[in-house]
């Protein structure tokens, strides 16, 4: 009996679970927004500051401009990351913008009011601060 139980949990997982990650998520158009802008996310999948900048675009990280850095060993750095000179995790880095000539480079976690200033991209307006972290 408990058997079944836990099938129909583990079934109910699976639906809520792909409920949850299917369909548009509030920041798509940002994060294509950014990616159309020249904007570059730098990180490793073993970095927990770089899994918190992607939790902040919830399903919408899918179109944000990623490049993986790290080998899938964890223990060396891919050559586009070597060439850029990528030194930590997170960075970012952007595209002149106006008058600027040269790429700005930010790095560590940088909220969404932060990649929308150096981007000129627009948050939707019913993201308030807080989310915005």
């Amino acid at each position: 009996m408990w058997v079944g139980g836990v099938v129909v949990f583990i079934i109910l997982v699976a639906v809520f679970d792909r409920q949850a990650t299917s369909g548009p998520g509030e920041l798509d158009a940002f994060a294509t927004c950014l990616k159309d802008r020249g904007a570059i996310f730098y990180g490793t999948f073993w970095c927990p500051h770089c899994a918190n900048q992607k939790k902040l675009f919830g399903k919408s990280v899918k179109f944000l401009p990623y490049v993986e850095c790290s080998t899938a060993d964890g223990k060396n750095q891919l050559l586009i990351c070597k060439e850029k000179n990528i030194t930590s995790y997170p960075t970012w880095d952007f595209l002149p913008v106006g008058e600027a000539t040269t790429t700005t480079r930010l790095t560590g976690e940088i909220n969404l009011d932060k990649l929308a200033e150096q981007t000129g991209c627009q948050l939707p307006t019913q993201l308030g601060a807080p989310s915005s972290k």
